[in-house]
């Protein structure tokens, strides 16, 4: 899974978008603050279709209305507004059109900006791009990939809104939690790692290991100009790619690995790699 997945491509141009704090959108008035903002708001360098062919599976989606814009129109946001989510949607699709097989996790977590209209704006959008790929909520331990298969699926929802409730193909958020060790520290997210793992529901859930680390503002002010990827990204990767390789799947092991930047290193295929170690028990 990629972390932000969508934020290759924000909008330095647009205003600051609702997720970020009344201080920051007044500095942001100054286009070299929003500049500042962009390095240290874009987590991916590869676009949707390209993560996609690099063997990611599982995105992480922030969306948001343009407050004062007319209509019900989402983008995807992580302080600065990115794409229409109806592009990245269709973008997906095609992906998947070409890949039967391929089956993806959509997990839309954060909302801003919006109330029940715009979701059920969003929802129909959802509904429009992917139509039959579309699998109903299900227990967990049902969905295997020959499951999907045989139904002619290849999309999972997670919708973080009590709207869910109304959408048989929009699976509630608590079954993908992600739990975040919001820290600067290397050592502290490997053991926030494992011990999350050691907790996470051993069956009716998925589980997301985010191996992130998340830039403080005196992170931010230190290196203003550095941004995400040369300050945290960059130095840390290695020691996170390690503690993912030593990582077993199954029940009470990983399932979903997050990452920044997941080019820089062979994140995606390491991951993957990992299931083999399920085939040699079989």
């Amino acid at each position: 899974g990629s972390h932000d997945s969508f934020s290759y491509w924000v909008d330095e141009k647009s205003p600051v978008g609702p997720d970020q704090a009344t201080a920051i959108k007044r500095l942001a008035r100054i286009s070299l603050v929003r500049k500042i903002m962009k390095k240290w708001s874009v987590t991916q360098n590869l676009t949707f279709k390209e993560q996609l062919e690099g063997g990611i599976r599982y995105f992480d989606l922030r969306v948001s209305s343009k407050p004062g814009e007319v209509g019900k129109e989402t983008y995807f946001i992580h302080g600065l507004f990115g794409i229409k989510v109806w592009d990245g949607l269709k973008e997906m699709n095609n992906f998947l059109e070409q890949h039967p097989k391929e089956v993806i996790f959509l997990d839309f977590n954060h909302f801003y900006a919006m109330d029940d209209s715009h979701h059920h704006f969003l929802i129909n959008r959802i509904r429009s791009a992917f139509e039959s790929k579309l699998c109903c909520v299900e227990c967990v331990e049902y969905v295997t990939l020959l499951y999907m298969w045989e139904k002619k699926h290849q999309v999972l929802i997670f919708y973080h809104h009590p709207l869910y409730q109304e959408y048989p193909f929009l699976w509630p958020g608590n079954k993908m939690p992600a739990p975040w060790a919001n820290t600067t520290n290397v050592h502290k997210l490997l053991q926030f790692l494992e011990t999350t793992l050691g907790e996470r529901s051993r069956y009716g859930t998925f589980h997301v290991s985010q191996a992130i680390l998340t830039p403080r503002v005196k992170t931010i002010a230190r290196h203003l100009i550095r941004g995400l990827k040369n300050t945290l990204v960059h130095r840390n990767l290695p020691m996170i790619l390690n503690w993912v390789k030593a990582q077993k799947p199954g029940v009470m092991g990983v399932n979903i690995i997050t990452s920044d930047f997941v080019e820089l290193v062979d994140f995606a295929s390491t991951v993957i790699a990992l299931n083999d170690l399920l085939l040699e028990e079989d």
